[in-house]
Parts: structure tokens; C-alpha cells; sequence
């Protein structure tokens, strides 16, 4: 019986890559030496020789590599298939398979991931290491702005998804939260989605002492397409355009999907109409700009 169960996992095995190989990409899970902790990751790349330029997706508040409604998880192979984009999705602190404690999580840990992220990417023979972008959706929108702010010399190109350049304008934290963290260190985020997360100080001072949108206008010059949804009542889709108002690269756009929400339909439109038109145009800027 023993050797019939080999057998029968080591068909679904063939299985399982050959239909990854005919579907274009291949997915591989890795954990990744931060140092202080390790980070979950999947690596999505086109089959092929490559070499391909490969992309660093950083996730939102309170989610995970693969995102809210999978996102991610869809986004990807479309990227690798179509356009001959690999990727690299993490998960921050607390956060999907982490062991790390949130309380790690800062804008600064944030892209030390990120880095961390690209840096093994470009050590793999599949990989251009000169072409490396990120991407990030909401909070992980502002961690991109910053990884491209403070390593121009990793990151070439950026895409955001509902990007947040101020947490505290787009309500995300208050005073009152501040106050209590720096009464106990700490505040605590609740969800309707997930278990509470206790937030550090360090990133309650980050927030209020950050100007992100500065940050970026200082340190880079590389393009940034930033994407939002006409009905995202979480984070105003003006900021989009006050993201691409402060670069100075001419291939830098907006685009605004109508009707597309923060999460861009994902839990409500089955066939994700919302979040492929996304990734197609993630896919068709990445493809331009890391070329």
C-alpha cells in the first residue's frame, strides 16, 4: 500500500508540474533570510530560459502574499504568462505563514523585506538582476513608494494599487490609536476578517513623522503607474494622481478602472474582470519600463 501511495504522489507530482509548465509558469515556495526573522514567499516565474525581469508584490494592511480574495494570487500568473513578468509575493510580520511578531512591522522592516525579496530574485539564473520593480496594494503601496525612494538602485520601476501614501488621512490610524501606543508600546488593530494585530509604536511614529509622497519626489526618478478604483471609498483614488504629480518621469501614469472598488471586486465579481484588467495593466507597464 505503501508503494502504491509513492507512486500515486509521485504522478500528481508530473501532474501538477505539467500542467504548471503548459499554463505558461511555475510556482515555488521559498522562505527567505531576513536576518531578525524569516519571509514567506512564492515565487511565480514564466517557463522558459529567461532571463526575465522579475517584480517584488508587497501586500496591504492586515493580509498576506497571496491578498485579499487571492488577488495576488491571480495577478501573477497573469504577469508570468503574458507578459513575461516574474514575481516574488512575501508576507510581512504577523502576517500569513510569518512566525515573526507584527510588532516587527515598520515602514524601515518593510523594505528591508522588500529587498530582501528582489535581492534573492536577481541571484537566480532565470532572473535579469538589473530589472527589478515592486508593486504594492494599499499599505503596501506606501511600502513601494519608499523601497523606490530609499533603493533607486534596486527597484526600477513601481506599480501601486490603491496606494496610501497617509495612513492617518485615509483613516487607517488616529490620535486616539497613537496616544495608546505610546501609552503601552502598542495599539491594537481589529479586523472583521482576521485576528487583531498589535501595532507598534515604531510604526505609529513612522506614520505621523513620514511624508511619503516627499520621500518619493526626493530619491526617485524611475516611472510608477498607479492604479485605483473610481468606487474605493478606503483610500481616496486622488491619490493616484497626487503619486504621479510628484514624478518626474514621463512614462509615469494613472489609471482608474470605474466601478472597481479597494479591493477591486475581487469577493464580488466571480470572473475578477476587475482585478485581470488590473494586472493586465501592471503587466503591459512593468513590460515597458523594465525592458
Amino acid at each position: 500500500m505503501k508503494k502504491v501511495f509513492v507512486v500515486l504522489l509521485a504522478v500528481l507530482f508530473v501532474f501538477a508540474a505539467v500542467s504548471a509548465q503548459d499554463a505558461g509558469y511555475e510556482e515555488t515556495v521559498v522562505n527567505l533570510d531576513g536576518g531578525e526573522y524569516e519571509i514567506p514567499a512564492t515565487v511565480c516565474m514564466p517557463t522558459g530560459e529567461g532571463p526575465y525581469p522579475a517584480v517584488v508584490m508587497l501586500h496591504g494592511t492586515g493580509s498576506t502574499r497571496d491578498e485579499a480574495g487571492n488577488g495576488y494570487l491571480v495577478a501573477a500568473p497573469i504577469l508570468a504568462e503574458k507578459y513575461g513578468i516574474a514575481t516574488i509575493r512575501i508576507d510581512f510580520p504577523g502576517n500569513g505563514d510569518s512566525k515573526a511578531d507584527y510588532m516587527l512591522y515598520n515602514f524601515k522592516s518593510a523594505v528591508h523585506d522588500a529587498t530582501v525579496a528582489a535581492e534573492y530574485m536577481a541571484s537566480l539564473d532565470k532572473i535579469d538582476g538589473e530589472k527589478i520593480g515592486v508593486m504594492g496594494w494599499s499599505q503596501g503601496g506606501t511600502d513601494a513608494l519608499l523601497a523606490c525612494a530609499w533603493r533607486p538602485d534596486v527597484f526600477k520601476s513601481l506599480v501601486t494599487w490603491a496606494g496610501a501614501p497617509d495612513m492617518m488621512l485615509d483613516g487607517f490610524f488616529s490620535e486616539e490609536m497613537y496616544e495608546e501606543a505610546k501609552k503601552n508600546g502598542f495599539f491594537v488593530m481589529k479586523f472583521d476578517w482576521r485576528d487583531s494585530l498589535n501595532v507598534s509604536l515604531q510604526w505609529c511614529d513612522d506614520v505621523a513623522n513620514t511624508d511619503v509622497l516627499a520621500e518619493f519626489q526626493k530619491g526617485y526618478t524611475g516611472p510608477v503607474l498607479a492604479i485605483a478604483g473610481t468606487e474605493d471609498t478606503t483610500v481616496d483614488p486622488e491619490w493616484s494622481n497626487k503619486i504621479v504629480a510628484v514624478s518626474s518621469n514621463e512614462k509615469s501614469a494613472t489609471y482608474f478602472i470605474e466601478g472597481m472598488d479597494h479591493t477591486f471586486n475581487v469577493f464580488v465579481e466571480e470572473d475578477f474582470k476587475s482585478i485581470k484588467e488590473a494586472a493586465d495593466a501592471t503587466g503591459a507597464f512593468f513590460a515597458d519600463t523594465l525592458k
